[in-house]
């Protein structure tokens, strides 16, 4: 398949061969900047190296036509209190773009091969590592919840939502650790997380938030390492 070259020729011409200053004209001058232009011209020439192939010239120029009018669409659109959506919509497009012609083109590929067993119940452990998890979690240590927790300057100065956020991202490496038989990720990520957080809560002298603390990550890791065991086998 073509996908990986495209990929990677998107990740260079987006990100690697991109300067701040292409960015920022980018931004003040938005269609009218040469620079679009010249980032437009940068994908296509990428694409042309990466796939090797003269005969497939025409999807160099699908990827770079299809470049202009979403980074066009970005820099129109975008202010500066959604510039971070847009980011988002900019790459996901890209993406999709890049894996529509890459199965176009590709003409073994079938749909099936994404909904086999395997990779459903992957999929399904993945997602229900995350939001679903942390409901779970979050009803299950409720009723041990200590008043210090809605209270304490350590709360009040934490960032909006960063505990759920961080206990999601935790429960995906650990999974992925164990799928891929690197036990000895889980015991970095229990160490890592130890001493960033709970150095803090013993400077806070709270004993009630760090045993409350103690068994979302507990439960968190717990649920983490089991689902990925069931998965395996």
């Amino acid at each position: 398949m073509i996908f990986t070259n495209l990929i990677f020729a998107h990740l260079l011409g987006d990100f690697i061969l991109q300067p701040n200053s292409w960015v920022a004209d980018k931004e003040v001058k938005k269609g009218r900047s040469i620079y679009l232009y010249f980032h437009v011209f940068i994908h296509i020439i990428l694409a042309l190296v990466f796939l090797w192939d003269l005969k497939l010239w025409w999807i160099a120029i699908i990827i770079g036509i299809t470049h202009f009018f979403i980074d066009w669409a970005k820099l129109k659109f975008q202010t500066s209190k959604t510039k971070r959506t847009w980011f988002f919509i900019d790459q996901i497009l890209h993406i999709l773009i890049i894996a529509a012609i890459s199965i176009w083109y590709f003409p073994y590929f079938k749909w099936n091969d994404f909904f086999n067993p395997e990779n459903l119940k992957i999929a399904t452990a993945v997602i229900f590592l995350t939001i679903p998890c942390s409901i779970l979690i979050k009803t299950v240590i409720s009723v041990w919840t200590p008043i210090t927790v809605e209270h304490s300057k350590l709360q009040t100065e934490s960032l909006v939502n960063a505990g759920k956020y961080i206990g999601i991202l935790e429960r995906l490496l650990v999974f992925v650790f164990i799928v891929v038989n690197h036990w000895e990720g889980v015991g970095f990520m229990i160490a890592a997380k130890s001493v960033f957080r709970f150095s803090d809560l013993a400077e806070a002298k709270q004993r009630k938030l760090t045993e409350y603390v103690l068994i979302g990550t507990l439960l968190s890791f717990g649920i983490a390492v089991l689902t990925g065991i069931l998965v395996k086998i």
